[in-house]
């Protein structure tokens, strides 16, 4: 629990670490399918076969070798 600006980090929302425009156009690369944020925004998830894709730096790493299933 990080106080910045007189707000306590836990009371503000957690903000999306890849662009919407570039989000908006995010497919999985194994089947195509649009593509969720887990619940840390820490990795993207694939909607139908649930292939999971780090997000490191703010890049979301769309390797098929790296869609890993949940």
């Amino acid at each position: 629990m990080r106080h910045q600006n007189g707000v306590f980090e836990y009371n503000m929302p957690k903000k999306d670490p890849i662009p919407k425009d570039l989000f908006d156009i995010l497919a999985c690369p194994i089947c195509r399918s649009d593509l969720r944020y887990r619940k840390d925004k820490k990795d993207l998830v694939c909607i139908k076969e649930g292939h999971k894709y780090p997000i490191k730096q703010g890049i979301p790493i769309l390797l098929p070798e790296e869609g890993k299933k949940k």
